[in-house]
């Protein structure tokens, strides 16, 4: 039967004459210095000793520490080469750290042993996840290395170690990411696992593709939305306000959210006077204050604000719906966050309509609500309305978001149209 104490390196070897209690001090020594090394043969190295009050004590370590007898309270340092080959004179397998669990009665360095374990296994999931994310394709603008620290740092890493099979967690992970669609196009969330429908419905796999994605929310579906998956086509799709689809008796100032159902191959009613704007947003809380400031303060016979929403990553169709609003004789201007999917979003937007024109996504408009050095960090991509807003951005660094400007956002909803650019 296998010695629970040590490697079983006692089998053959009689330990009467050194586990004896005047020996004890010695062993607890070298014991305390196993568990700070890791390291269960203590068998190369030094170690340092003070000798005993007891004179019985140092008199039991003649013979296995060299040189001169001990003098109470005396320091001297043990070579622990030497000490082996004291040991292996009794019996051929021995070691100091085979002497040393059978005299404290315990496996030596079991702590040490198991946080260097846990963190070969972290490293190995941080080299798995590096790897496989620097080899993703750059439209889904990952920076590998904030990625890592976010997931180190909110205990991604942690959970993703706490599961049966940590590397084949991060290699099905990988796979969905390589599946995510490019800024325009969208994908039912259920053919990204083949032959497992349901499996990003819930559990590890779903929630950290999401964290490598950078995005989370108090919904699901939300959060699917912003990486470009959708779960159905009655879900989602655009929240609208002053604008409703042809044939549609909506009430003057009411919000509705159009479905990707409905949005496809859309009809907008027409504008009852020329030159009138719709303004396409990312984020509700720019339709929101929008319809909230227009309450506040608009008069008998105003005309209530006219936005779109995309909550997020909009689809190819509602980018196609979107573009449909020109062709119904509107006038569109679109925007996002000062982001990377921020400025994805606004490029295939103008790409689907380009009679549309940006709004407030210059680089002045950045320049005013960002400080250098704060904020978010972000990986610009092109942004060909405005060359010198991508230069900026990449200079500074960091993401700004529609709420930092939604003042100037309101004001333009309520004045009817976007400020003029050069």
């Amino acid at each position: 039967m296998a010695c629970s104490l040590c490697s079983g390196a006692c089998a053959d070897a009689d330990l009467t004459a050194l586990l004896t209690p005047e020996l004890l001090w010695l062993w607890q020594i070298v014991a305390q210095a196993a568990d700070r090394r890791g390291d269960d043969d203590m068998t190369t190295g030094t170690v340092t000793i003070k000798a005993p009050q007891d004179a019985a004590e140092r008199a039991a370590a003649t013979g296995l520490i060299p040189g001169r007898p001990l003098i109470p309270g005396q320091k001297r340092t043990v070579d622990l080469t030497t000490l082996t080959r004291t040991l292996q004179l009794r019996s051929a397998g021995l070691t100091p750290g085979v002497v040393v669990a059978h005299a404290v009665r315990r496996r030596l360095a079991v702590g040490a042993r198991e946080k260097l374990q846990a963190s070969a296994a972290r490293q190995l999931i941080v080299d798995q996840l590096r790897t496989g994310v620097e080899a993703l394709p750059s439209h889904l603008g990952i920076d590998v290395d904030a990625v890592l620290e976010r997931l180190l740092r909110t205990g991604g890493v942690a959970r993703v170690l706490a599961t049966d099979d940590p590397q084949a967690l991060v290699g099905q992970a990988l796979e969905v990411l390589l599946l995510l669609p490019a800024p325009g196009d969208r994908v039912d969330r259920r053919t990204l696992v083949p032959g497992s429908p349901h499996a990003l419905d819930e559990g590890p796999l779903p929630a950290l593709v999401l964290a490598v994605m950078g995005v989370s929310g108090p919904r699901a579906r939300d959060a699917w939305a912003e990486v470009g998956v959708d779960i159905d086509d009655l879900v989602g799709g655009l929240i609208v306000t002053g604008v409703h689809p042809d044939g549609w008796a909506i009430p003057d100032g009411a919000t509705l959210t159009l479905p990707p159902k409905e949005l496809t191959g859309i009809k907008w009613a027409s504008p009852s006077t020329p030159d009138s704007w719709v303004f396409v947003t990312e984020n509700p809380s720019v339709l929101s204050a929008s319809v909230q400031g227009f309450i506040q303060t608009s008069g008998a016979g105003s005309t209530p604000p006219r936005v779109v929403c995309t909550s997020g990553t909009p689809s190819r169709t509602e980018c196609e719906a979107i573009a449909a609003l020109t062709a119904a004789g509107w006038r569109v201007t679109v925007r996002a966050d000062f982001d990377t999917r921020g400025l994805q979003h606004v490029r295939s937007l103008l790409a689907s309509a380009p009679a549309a024109k940006p709004w407030r996504m210059c680089a002045a408009d950045y320049l005013a609500v960002t400080r250098h050095g704060s904020g978010t960090k972000v990986v610009v991509s092109e942004t060909p309305w405005d060359p010198e807003l991508g230069a900026q951005m990449d200079r500074v660094g960091v993401a700004a978001y529609e709420e930092d400007l939604i003042k100037l956002l309101v004001g333009d909803v309520l004045a009817g149209a976007p400020p003029v650019t050069p």
